[in-house]
């Protein structure tokens, strides 16, 4: 569903890069999710609560690496379809 677009997507957990690896494995994923186990990257993007945890944010992102949305309310089942619906909006036609 994401293949179609020219953008590039992985997740960022706090987790440490074993863990990160194992569980994207295990989900049979397509991208990586790397590793912010210092929670530098976390804390830098505003999304590092109190209880230490990150919220589920999802960040787009555009080629001149400025920030084009933030998705402040994920739902992980149906996030794919989301995250393809917003692209869509993003995304000129000639860029598809």
């Amino acid at each position: 569903m994401l293949r179609g677009f020219k953008a590039k997507y992985f997740g960022v957990s706090v987790d440490a890069p074993e863990t990160n690896r194992q569980f994207a494995q295990s989900l049979g994923l397509d991208y990586p999710i790397l590793s912010d186990s210092d929670k530098t990257v976390a804390r830098s993007y505003g999304v590092l609560r109190a209880t230490g945890f990150p919220a589920r944010w999802t960040f787009f992102i555009g080629n001149d690496g400025r920030i084009l949305d933030v998705d402040r309310d994920v739902h992980p089942k149906s996030h794919g379809p989301d995250v393809a619906k917003k692209l869509a909006a993003l995304v000129r036609p000639s860029q598809l």
